[in-house]
């Protein structure tokens, strides 16, 4: 089936004469892709920059909340700097051989990859998972823990950006645009809420309606799945005993601030401690009253060491980095490189949000890393390769990447 990037692009896309007219023919081998495709240009310098720049800034955080943890449970200070430093040259290795890879060789490895991840979920689902705050959301490889949600993510990115572009003249229909992609997301969102994983469940599913949105599928359609998940996100709240108390706690932070509303509660304390300016790099004291502050809540001992103006500037990093993967989005060669950027800038920007949201008590307690800066592994190294493929598009996306 053959393609034509621009001929079935939804609305967001730029008039036909601000780019190059490319067909692409999706189902076939890679030597089949046109020179004018694989030719690249310099990636964007910009996107890149950031990235690098909100890894090193997460491996300075990491330490700076996590010092006085290490030291009570490891004896060492260090400990977490250096896991989170090794993390970091992986995950600058993974950018970078992931950006110098012409994007569309993803498309062999799209259901594999999709499988692949279905079976690491299932697996932690099934009691083969490591346990830790009360889910099984780790796979154990000897010393290292695989967390397969954070891959489910991007290959449901990748999943949906393959699908959408191969069925872009009839993915408007119900039974073949809307409903499949509705069921593959809904069975990954199963696999995450059975860990539980809340977080990463919604997290699926705004991919898929953005996805959705973006490639054309009726918007009754969209309003009306999402009508269905809100009202089943209000029941595994209602009535579930855990997460209906968390919610009850965040409704009441002073009344259970002793209790499950601690941690949200000490995290907001820690961004009225920082004020506009912060207390400066180390200087924080919530590092020791905020439990697993260097996680989740790392936010929180940004807000309290760097004030308003740093939790600003980190807001602005991220909102730069969605815009740039929207204009590689809107560049990019083909309706695959689209979906593909749109999809990656839709998971950084949603994890980014939310995960500030919950520091700020503004939602409950998710259990959401902020991409690049928490401390973990799977996250940052999925979030590298996801950046990678972005700036693989941005470099196929005009004569001149970096602009």
């Amino acid at each position: 089936m053959r393609v034509e990037a621009g001929s079935m692009r939804s609305s967001v896309a730029p008039p036909a004469n601000m780019r190059t007219r490319i067909q692409v023919q999706l189902a076939a081998p890679l030597d089949a892709i046109p020179n004018a495709i694989k030719a690249s240009g310099p990636m964007d310098a910009v996107l890149a920059a950031v990235v690098v720049a909100l890894i090193g800034f997460g491996v300075i955080m990491v330490y700076s909340a996590s010092a006085v943890d290490a030291t009570l449970h490891y004896k060492n200070p260090h400990f977490y700097l250096t896991r989170q430093s090794l993390y970091a040259i992986a995950a600058l290795t993974v950018l970078f051989l992931s950006s110098r890879i012409d994007y569309h060789r993803l498309y062999k490895l799209t259901y594999p990859v999709l499988a692949g991840v279905g079976i690491l979920l299932t697996m932690c689902v099934i009691g083969l998972g490591h346990r830790g705050g009360g889910a099984a959301r780790w796979l154990a490889i000897g010393p290292v823990h695989v967390q397969p949600a954070e891959m489910a993510k991007l290959a449901i990115v990748t999943w949906l950006a393959y699908s959408l572009a191969k069925k872009a003249d009839r993915v408007k229909t119900f039974t073949v645009g809307f409903l499949p992609h509705l069921i593959i997301a809904g069975l990954f969102m199963v696999l995450c809420m059975k860990q539980p994983d809340f977080g990463s469940a919604i997290v699926l599913l705004l991919l898929t309606f953005t996805l959705l949105f973006v490639a054309g599928a009726k918007l009754g359609y969209i309003m009306g799945a999402s009508i269905l998940g809100a009202m089943f996100a209000v029941a595994a709240i209602r009535f579930s005993p855990y997460r209906y108390a968390r919610y009850l706690a965040f409704e009441n932070l002073v009344q259970y601030r002793e209790g499950i509303a601690y941690q949200p509660y000490q995290s907001v304390m820690s961004f009225g401690s920082g004020q506009t300016w912060g207390l400066g790099l180390g200087r924080g004291l919530q590092t020791l009253y905020l439990p697993e502050a260097h996680t989740d809540f790392v936010a929180a001992i940004i807000g309290e060491e760097f004030g308003f103006v740093g939790i600003s500037l980190l807001c602005g990093a991220y909102l730069l980095l969605v815009l740039r993967g929207i204009r590689a989005a809107l560049r990019a060669p083909d309706d695959y490189g689209s979906y593909l950027a749109f999809g990656i800038a839709t998971m950084f920007g949603v994890q980014a949000l939310v995960n500030l949201a919950v520091a700020l008590a503004i939602l409950p307690t998710k259990g959401l890393t902020l991409p690049f800066v928490s401390f973990g592994g799977s996250s940052l190294l999925v979030n590298a390769a996801a950046a990678g493929i972005l700036l693989s598009v941005s470099r196929q996306g005009g004569a001149d990447g970096s602009r």
